[in-house]
């Protein structure tokens, strides 16, 4: 049986190139990028090499660049870190009810130390006000942090518009891009964006790397103690080969490599919405469904049908998706995402599933899935006498 991975929100495969790379990079810049020697030289110009295509990729400088051990280092640092160094500047921060815990949980760890956070709500397609977001803005605030797109249910926030109210005010913008990067175009200079948060393996990149960008000019101490690495920004050894497999991928996601993904992974979601329809299954769509949301993503809710049963049944088809974000998988909590879209009181909670493409999904591998569920809910429906 052939199994079929629409998980793609959760983690990527890395594909043969980026594997190639880093590979080879173990075993020809395996030394000490802070050392003198031609060992540490040699890591340190595959380092700069890369950091060079990660700055390129979002329009910024080379030295905006600094390495992390991914998403959640880079959120904490930017979110923390911003906090505690400004604190004399005020005191409150804005973000939204929709973040990701990377986020969120940096922000309840201020809170218990005096800090004021703002949530913004959604709407029911996970959507902020800029209205909202206006009213909320103070004086004292010193930082907002606002995803650039949800991993949930994929909407897309007005990034370029919060830059523009914010480019005159002395809050520092953090974006937190893991979802983002890999598919949106980003220009941080346009969007006056002063730090964001990326991750590799959400692009086909290796676990455990990612960088944080901080503009020019955006100074605090390095989150991580120790030595002096990333010019003292970031203290620790840098990962040279997982550095360098990152750049292969985001080298290989070019512009028109993100804008032909969008296309096809907007085609996914309309195929699944349209095959499920025309087989009668009793569904909706969690969110919208719109050329420029974050098109790798389409949550579902399948009326009647738990979480828990549908994910299963699809497991055992060879199938995997999820119920969630895959950083709260086994939870018995909700989602905090559908949550705040329809109410702790909605069945969408506990009768959703998250389907997420990648790069290596086919038409092939849609059929698959919306066979699937139609087997699954017309099972189900024998089961309970011809009521799901």
């Amino acid at each position: 049986m052939k199994e079929v991975y629409l998980d793609n929100a959760a983690t990527t495969p890395m594909t043969p190139e980026v594997i190639d790379e880093m590979t080879t990079q173990m075993k020809d810049a395996w030394g000490n990028a802070s050392t003198g020697y031609s060992y540490g030289r040699n890591a340190k110009l595959v380092l700069e090499n890369s950091r060079h295509v990660l700055a390129q990729s979002i329009n910024a400088d080379d030295n905006e660049i600094v390495i992390t051990s991914g998403g959640t280092e880079s959120d904490n640092t930017a979110i923390i870190q911003t906090a505690f160094a400004r604190q004399k500047l005020g005191k409150h921060i804005i973000t939204t009810a929709i973040e990701h815990e990377a986020v969120l949980k940096p922000l309840h760890f201020l809170e218990e130390h005096g800090f004021e956070v703002t949530y913004l709500p959604v709407d029911e397609n996970g959507n902020i006000s800029l209205t909202d977001f206006k009213a909320a803005l103070r004086d004292d605030t010193i930082l907002v942090t606002i995803m650039s797109g949800n991993n949930e249910v994929g909407s897309r926030m007005p990034i370029h518009e919060i830059g523009e109210i914010l480019k005159d005010h002395q809050a520092w913008f953090h974006t937190d891009a893991v979802q983002a990067y890999g598919l949106l175009p980003i220009d941080v200079k346009a969007d006056h964006i002063d730090m964001l948060s990326t991750s590799a393996h959400k692009l086909n990149g290796p676990k455990m790397i990612g960088f944080l960008y901080r503009r020019d000019g955006i100074n605090f101490p390095s989150f991580i103690k120790g030595g002096d690495q990333e010019t003292k920004r970031r203290a620790g050894t840098e990962n040279v080969p997982a550095v360098a497999a990152f750049a292969k991928a985001v080298s290989i996601d070019t512009p028109e490599e993100k804008k032909r993904r969008q296309e096809r992974y907007y085609h996914f979601k309309k195929k699944i919405v349209q095959g499920l329809r025309d087989n009668g299954v009793d569904f909706d769509v969690n969110g919208e469904i719109k050329p420029d949301n974050l098109n790798h993503v389409l949550n579902l809710w399948f009326k009647g049908i738990s979480t828990y049963v549908m994910q299963t049944d699809l497991d055992l088809a060879g199938i995997a998706v999820s119920g969630g974000s895959a950083c709260t998988a086994g939870s018995i909590e909700p989602s905090h995402v559908l949550t705040a879209m329809y109410g702790a009181d909605s069945p969408r909670i506990s009768q959703s599933i998250r389907i997420s493409f990648g790069a290596l999904n086919t038409d092939e591998d849609i059929d698959k899935l919306i066979n699937a569920v139609v087997k699954i809910v017309n099972k189900l429906k024998k089961i309970n006498g011809g009521e799901e």
